[in-house]
């Protein structure tokens, strides 16, 4: 048998990886992350999307560079960034707009051009809200007042949590719920899953030939998908073996990642058999699941854990079965 020589950076020259839950949780980076990502920047362009509008391009790059990576403001796209771009296609330069957010949010507004208010009684033309950690009761509420105008409303983001050190927190997508319930309509959004934010990385770095890593099916893996991207989803941030192999058909990853060491190991091949009796047999390496009727079982656990959940998925994913109706066993997801 061949072994497979591909690794999941051949054919990209793009390298763009999400910050938490891939990077890092917390103020502290995820093993194995920093050095992978060091060696990626050996052969490729490496840059980093986020959809957390608390912080500045400048100050994730500082971020990022006290870990030891090579980063500076430029390599950095936000969804604040991407939020002013979807902004000046809906109100002028020179416009009042309602923040609800932090200063990654007010940087990037004052640097087009735009004039920033916290209070709906200064009767603002537009609302943009994005996650900071200080936003509570009462800016939601301003941006709620601003809104039964019928001004423009933009928002960074729809993650509904964020992984912390401490755990996993509410997101962005869980404020603009807030103000969606008071208001009875949604906002435009600019970061993933949406393709604005990654259209403002290819413009900007020159090339769609790119690779996303990100943490999280509803946002990174359909964003990527979306932008029309190969993706790979690593295992140490929010989404994890279970979601894997429940993910809907538009955020099942091109590559599934226990770490970032991954990404420069020869990605093993996927081996499919049906057997006489109907039943579908799934090798990857020396994993193998089998799935008879709505009965997956592990037949060989094999070497890496990895390579266990990446045939159990394609298992499933094939099957074009609901995982709700299928026995999965255990061993699969625990």
């Amino acid at each position: 048998m061949t072994e497979p020589t591909a690794t999941p950076l051949d054919g990209v020259s793009l390298v763009l990886a999400d910050l938490d839950g891939v990077v890092y949780k917390g103020p502290g980076a995820i093993p194995h992350a920093v050095d992978a990502l060091i060696r990626s920047g050996e052969t490729h362009r490496v840059a980093y999307i986020t959809n957390n509008a608390a912080r500045t391009a400048a100050s994730v790059a500082e971020h990022l560079a006290g870990f030891g990576l090579p980063v500076t403001a430029d390599d950095v796209v936000t969804s604040p960034q991407a939020a002013v771009k979807l902004l000046l296609d809906i109100v002028p330069v020179g416009s009042l707009i309602l923040v609800v957010g932090g200063e990654g949010l007010v940087h990037e507004l004052e640097l087009a051009g735009y004039r920033v208010t916290r209070s709906a009684e200064d009767q603002p033309d537009a609302v943009v809200q994005g996650f900071h950690p200080t936003v509570g009761w009462e800016q939601l509420a301003e941006a709620s007042y601003a809104l039964h105008t019928g001004i423009p409303w933009v928002a960074t983001n729809t993650d509904w949590s964020i992984p912390q050190a401490r755990g996993i927190a509410p997101g962005n997508g869980t404020l603009v719920a807030a103000v969606h319930s008071a208001v009875a309509r949604l906002p435009v959004f600019a970061g993933k899953p949406e393709v604005p934010i990654f259209e403002a990385a290819f413009e900007r770095f020159g090339t769609r030939e790119a690779l996303f890593i990100g943490d999280r099916l509803d946002t990174d893996i359909l964003g990527a998908r979306r932008a029309g991207i190969p993706s790979a989803l690593v295992l140490t941030g929010v989404d994890q073996a279970k979601q894997v192999l429940a993910a809907r058909e538009e955020e099942r990853p091109t590559f599934i990642l226990g770490d970032l060491r991954e990404l420069h190991e020869p990605y093993p091949a996927v081996q499919r058999t049906i057997g006489k009796d109907g039943a579908h047999t799934v090798t990857v390496r020396g994993a193998t699941v089998r799935l008879a009727g709505h009965v997956l079982s592990i037949v060989e656990a094999g070497e890496h854990r990895i390579d266990l959940l990446r045939a159990g998925a394609a298992a499933i994913w094939d099957s074009g079965l609901q995982i709700y109706g299928l026995d999965v066993a255990e061993g699969l997801y625990a």
